[in-house]
């Protein structure tokens, strides 16, 4: 994997990809009830390998802090979190789209998908 990744950027979502969550209708708020070990061991191996890694999440304010820590309780450290990267910032001016050369996330759709989504 390492010539795979070097320099490369994997943004990666956060609820029920890095952790499994569930929606708690009492507090209204996204409960962490675990996390994906597959996912959390491939983020490390990228990391290990050059490769850096955004938290790409639509989490925010306080959620976001939790999130953030929960990662780090799991050894997992992001270069950027919501944000681009200072050097994609440099070259391309700061957009809202996330730069990355590879997306992890569980709602993700690969163009290939598209044959067979049936509308």
């Amino acid at each position: 994997m390492s010539e795979r990744t070097r320099n490369k950027i994997l943004a990666v979502d956060f609820d029920d990809t890095i952790a499994i969550s569930r929606f708690n209708e009492e507090t209204k708020e996204t409960d962490i009830v675990g996390y994906n070990e597959n996912v959390a061991s491939f983020i490390k191996k990228f990391k290990a390998n050059g490769g850096r890694v955004i938290l790409n999440t639509c989490r925010h304010d306080h959620s976001l802090e939790v999130a953030v820590e929960y990662c780090r309780s799991l050894g997992l450290e992001f270069d950027k979190v919501n944000e681009n990267l200072d050097e994609e910032v440099e070259m391309f001016g700061d957009c809202r789209k996330i730069f990355a050369d590879y997306y992890l996330d569980d709602k993700a759709m690969k163009i290939s998908d598209i044959e067979e989504f049936k509308i």
